[in-house]
């Protein structure tokens, strides 16, 4: 599936409106996060904290848990949207793996804030040498 500016565009609003509804008393840090299906469906989620940190779920994942709930399992895009940050900010080394079982290496990446240019990135870039990709494909 081919993905352009505007879908990212679009993909990174639904991720702001996302990030709306986090439950973060704890940081006071939101992140909203919207997944592009393969199918084109789009799946949103939003951090949720708990006073036990360790039970704190990120937005990526809660989109991801979402749309597998939802019988999508196959994912084209994401985007990540922190608007408490001042800077960027990308997935969490948990979220990158747990992305990594449902996108392949060049699915487009999106995060930001907005006001500032997103960074742009593909999955591949946020977590080389994948191994389950890598093994996937014979190397290893």
């Amino acid at each position: 599936m081919n993905i352009d500016d505007k879908q990212m565009d679009r993909l990174f609003d639904l991720a702001c409106r996302a990030a709306e509804a986090a439950y973060a008393p704890y940081s006071r840090f939101r992140v909203g996060a919207a997944l592009l299906g393969e199918d084109g469906r789009v799946f949103t989620g939003c951090n949720v904290e708990n006073r036990s940190f360790g039970l704190t779920v990120c937005a990526e994942r809660n989109a991801v848990f979402q749309a597998v709930a939802q019988g999508c399992r196959s994912f084209a895009a994401l985007a990540i949207a922190a608007p408490d940050s001042s800077d960027p900010v990308g997935p969490c080394g948990a979220c990158r793996q747990v992305l990594s079982e449902f996108m392949g290496p060049g699915a487009p990446v999106r995060f930001g804030v907005r006001g500032i240019p997103p960074v742009d990135t593909t999955l591949g870039e946020l977590l080389p040498f994948d191994s389950l990709h890598d093994l996937a494909g014979g190397s290893g």
